[in-house]
């Protein structure tokens, strides 16, 4: 099933898709159903289940939901404006922008870590109760991937998503490929056609750039900011001195075959340090994984496409091949950690990215198809196991490890015919599977693997 560009590159405030950007909307959303109840909501209690609960903290998740609360969104948020440190010190909320309530974090904020609720690792529960302790509203929600968000009667009841009214429905890159050839089309071009029957060429274009433009400002950013990042394990953003180190080395024309893969872990290292800072970014496809897509994009403007020939294009083929490879992990599989672990990000940002770069590069449908596969296959069976729940360590590493492999996966597909002996559609399917036997403790639980074995 198709999933439009807008879905899958969205704009939404660091570090997780799936603990602060899904709970926000999934906040927003629980605010705007009150409707004319509002003036009665006195109380508001939310409980935290699963992954959410273990994790929730470190990854920002009761903040997100605060910024939810209060009927703000993030592509209009201005986080200059200290709304956190408001409610903390005031203890009050304005609900909404409506009602204002009693509000404590530590009282408001449940978390339900044993408990783990059938539909999904996931979980959060909203109540919002009146002066006498009634139950004004009740709902439960799930955060699944990439900021996408499930009410449980949208899940119980299986509830199906409708397919959106694009020209081109595609389920495999099998059928894909199929409409590439017989539509004399490349995969960029099937994108931008269903795009074109959602939006105006105009605003596909323009949201396009949006999203380009805050993936290379959070990497201009990145480079030059410096501190310590938040939270318990007081990391050091590495980024600033990296810039400097390779500044250095520029200048005095060190000679250095490998000097490009130092730009790239930069750039990756730039935008997964402002992730972890809770900045604004674009989930690619989600926000732990969100430093892979605009690190290559760099790589290619910087390095490997000629500049006479780079424009605004270049940029457009790229995300627009990388969305519809995405699309098919969505469809088949999944990009949430707490479901499939860390190869549903970091792994698909570098299928992604790969098959993007590949498409910038002058691959055709059978290469693009071949990076992609590559870039999941060396991924396969990637655990979520971050240290005290931190988007930190080792996520920001991973970050710069899934670009260069991007990059590599992308030249061994261009280098070659495009034949290969594993299809994209069977890798998905072994990644889905690989994810599924996976236990509990290595999907964003941090009670496995390094979260569990190292000492901080």
């Amino acid at each position: 099933m198709y999933y439009s560009l807008s879905e899958i590159f969205a704009i939404g405030i660091g570090p997780s898709s799936s603990h602060t950007v899904g709970p926000m909307k999934a906040a927003k959303r629980f605010v705007d159903n009150l409707k004319g109840k509002i003036d009665s909501v006195q109380d508001v209690k939310i409980y935290l289940y699963g992954s959410l609960a273990l994790t929730g903290v470190g990854h920002g998740t009761p903040n997100a939901i605060v910024y939810g609360l209060l009927g703000l969104t993030a592509d209009k948020i201005d986080l200059k404006q200290n709304y956190i440190e408001r409610v903390k010190n005031s203890k009050s909320l304005l609900l909404g922008d409506k009602q204002n309530i009693n509000f404590d974090f530590e009282k408001n904020f449940i978390f339900e870590k044993k408990t783990f609720l059938k539909e999904h690792s996931n979980g959060m529960k909203f109540v919002a109760l009146d002066g006498q302790n009634n139950i004004v509203l009740e709902e439960t929600y799930f955060s699944v991937g990439g900021g996408t968000i499930a009410r449980l009667d949208e899940i119980a009841h299986r509830i199906e998503r409708q397919p959106l009214d694009v020209p081109f429905q595609f389920d495999s890159f099998a059928q894909l490929k199929c409409i590439c050839e017989k539509q004399n089309m490349s995969v960029s071009d099937v994108v931008l056609a269903n795009e074109r029957a959602l939006y105006s060429d105009e605003d596909t274009k323009k949201y396009i750039r949006k999203i380009s433009q805050i993936m290379q400002q959070n990497i201009n950013d990145g480079v030059h900011k410096q501190g310590i990042l938040p939270g318990s394990l007081k990391v050091r953003r590495r980024a600033p001195e990296m810039y400097e180190s390779l500044q250095k080395r520029f200048e005095n024309n060190v000679d250095d075959g490998l000097f490009i893969l130092d730009w790239v872990n930069l750039w990756a290292f730039a935008v997964a340090e402002e992730n972890a800072s809770g900045s604004k970014i674009v989930t690619a496809p989600t926000m732990g994984s969100a430093g892979i897509m605009p690190a290559v994009m760099r790589y290619y403007q910087r390095f490997a496409h000629k500049k006479a020939f780079y424009d605004d294009m270049a940029d457009i083929v790229y995300l627009t091949t990388a969305a519809a490879i995405c699309s098919l992990y969505r469809t088949n599989a999944s990009i949430s950690g707490a479901e499939v672990g860390c190869q549903g990000e970091v792994g698909v940002a570098c299928s992604m990215a790969a098959a993007g770069l590949c498409a910038v590069m002058g691959g055709n449908t059978a290469q693009i198809e071949n990076a992609a596969e590559i870039g999941m296959e060396h991924n396969l069976g990637l655990t979520c196991d971050p240290i005290k729940g931190l988007v930190q360590i080792p996520c920001i590493e991973r970050n710069a490890m899934a670009a260069i492999k991007a990059v590599n996966a992308s030249r061994l597909a261009t280098r070659g015919t495009g034949e290969h002996k594993v299809s994209l559609d069977s890798i998905i399917k072994t990644m889905y599977e690989t994810g599924l036997s996976l236990q509990n403790d290595y999907k964003e639980t941090s009670l496995g693997g390094l979260a569990k074995n190292v000492v901080c």
